[in-house]
């Protein structure tokens, strides 16, 4: 995989060791437009790495280094998850410049990324997550479209649980505590549900907590035969 080296200078120290990849996409009209913002000094944003339309891959910010992508967040009870996470940005004008499919050149980018990130630094499936889940007040990206099944099937990331389903029948006070548990931010209880559903249940998104939404966070939780979360 050919990486090319296009150095932003939107870095500082890492005050905690890599945990977390956050997967974004880029929400501006042009992928330049974002590249030139993601290397902006005055912007003051960055992500480790950027995946263009063609699949080229960018290198921003070294991996040792604290790019600043994440913003105000939170997961599995980190709060400075630029200090503990590598972020990934996905050429997309998302939600506000006519959100769109990622391409296929992306996605056969990302997975032997993704893989070699994960190796690198022991990273589990559930600790891949999208920026909407660590900001879920803040943030829709990288949004339903995102083929978080393509992932899912080469083991770097969470699958969607479809099969044995139970529902839990939890109130929906019990359905926030145990989101919460699986890693949430639930301060802003609707906005955590619909987070949760862009993930998870993408084609509904509409913040009720139902039966399908109990089963499937009910079946994430419970524990794998491989210790794999």
């Amino acid at each position: 995989m050919t990486i090319i080296d296009t150095p932003s200078p939107n870095f500082d120290e890492r005050l905690l060791p890599v945990s977390i990849v956050v997967l974004h996409y880029t929400g501006m009209q042009t992928a330049q437009a974002a590249i030139d913002r993601l290397r902006d000094p005055e912007a003051k944003v960055s992500a480790h790495y950027l995946i263009a339309e063609d699949g080229q891959v960018l290198r921003l910010v070294s991996e040792d280094k604290r790019a600043w992508h994440a913003g105000k967040a939170r997961w599995r009870g980190i709060e400075d998850v630029n200090s503990a996470s590598i972020g990934i940005e996905i050429v997309n004008p998302g939600h506000e410049f006519g959100y769109r499919p990622f391409l296929e050149e992306q996605i056969d980018a990302l997975v032997p990324l993704l893989a070699s990130i994960q190796e690198r630094h022991g990273i589990t499936r559930g600790n891949v997550v999208g920026h909407s889940d660590i900001a879920p007040t803040r943030k829709q990206d990288p949004g339903e479209l995102f083929p978080w099944s393509r992932l899912a099937k080469v083991r770097l990331a969470l699958p969607r649980p479809t099969q044995k389903l139970m529902d839990p029948l939890w109130s929906d006070a019990g359905f926030l505590v145990a989101l919460e548990r699986f890693g949430y931010d639930v301060s802003d209880k609707l906005a955590a549900i619909v987070a949760f559903q862009r993930r998870f249940r993408p084609e509904l998104i509409d913040g009720v907590i139902d039966g399908e939404c109990r089963s499937i966070l009910l079946a994430l939780l419970l524990p794998k035969p491989t210790g794999d979360e």
